[in-house]
């Protein structure tokens, strides 16, 4: 089934993302966290690739296990760095597997500078679409890509990806649901009214917080720094805290008029299973 197809059904989704093992660590590992995430029954898994394919086979093979579990998969693919001729032999076997679903990245910039035959994720869309019946997603990022000058030229370049077939948009994480409201405002002015999922990401680890401030540039609310600042050492509360507030901002989206949720769940499915239990009744099917 076309992701696309799901947001606009007319009901509310929640989604789940995984992260597959590197290249040379055992598929079998994932498989099992694979399995429990499916019984949530989200709406579809989305699986990461990690940069310069270091998950190699992973990704597909992943993105395959949750299909065969009955969820529709959402197969990352990252173009920098990658040779057109690898790109076609993924999309070859995403098409093989039955996998119609791809979420189109330009991945990171290596120090060395831009290499591979695509340097825009708008550049990877308009050639996956140009391959073969695929949904294609891409990503946005309510703050601001942290390399984009000013927010209005990022959601220029937002335009232009949508434009080039990006049938919807998911978000990268944000802790103040006000920020998203206001990009989504930004966006309908921009004439990008394509669906837009919500990243959220359960932080139930302290430490996660610095590495998710360092990649992403994503501000902390007050609010979220006391839970973190009160809760930090104890690990037990911490992972409670988190899902509550994670919790809270989902039903303020939904409340919201956003009903698309997408939740980075760090392959854990038990803090998915909080969450989800949590919405029982605001997302029945989950």
């Amino acid at each position: 089934m076309k992701i696309i197809d799901l947001l606009n059904s007319g009901r509310g989704t929640l989604s789940c993302e995984l992260f597959p093992p590197k290249a040379h660590q055992p598929l079998a590992d994932a498989l099992p966290i694979v399995r429990e995430t499916a019984r949530l029954r989200p709406a579809f898994i989305s699986v990461t690739n990690g940069a310069a394919g270091s998950t190699g086979g992973h990704t597909l093979e992943v993105a395959q296990a949750a299909q065969g579990e009955g969820v529709p998969a959402l197969a990352h693919l990252v173009c920098m760095g990658a040779a057109r001729s690898a790109i076609d032999q993924t999309l070859d076997q995403l098409q093989a597997a039955g996998i119609q679903n791809v979420l189109a990245l330009r991945g990171d910039v290596p120090p060395e500078g831009p290499s591979g035959q695509f340097a825009h994720a708008s550049q990877l869309t308009a050639h996956i679409l140009s391959r073969g019946d695929f949904c294609v997603g891409g990503a946005c990022y309510p703050e601001g890509h942290p390399e984009s000058p000013c927010m209005d030229k990022d959601l220029d370049y937002l335009r232009h990806k949508v434009d080039s077939g990006c049938a919807f948009l998911t978000t990268q994480m944000f802790f103040d649901n006000n920020i998203l409201y206001n990009f989504m405002f930004r966006l309908l002015k921009k004439g990008v009214d394509v669906p837009v999922v919500a990243g959220i990401m359960p932080v139930t680890n302290a430490r996660q917080i610095g590495r998710i401030v360092k990649l992403s540039g994503t501000s902390l609310p007050a609010r979220f720094r006391a839970i973190v600042d009160r809760f930090q050492d104890n690990p037990a509360a911490m992972a409670q805290a988190g899902i509550a507030y994670a919790t809270d901002q989902i039903i303020d989206l939904v409340a919201n008029g956003v009903s698309h949720i997408h939740l980075y769940t760090m392959n854990k499915p038990m803090i998915a299973g909080g969450i989800m239990k949590n919405l029982s009744e605001i997302f029945p099917c989950a």
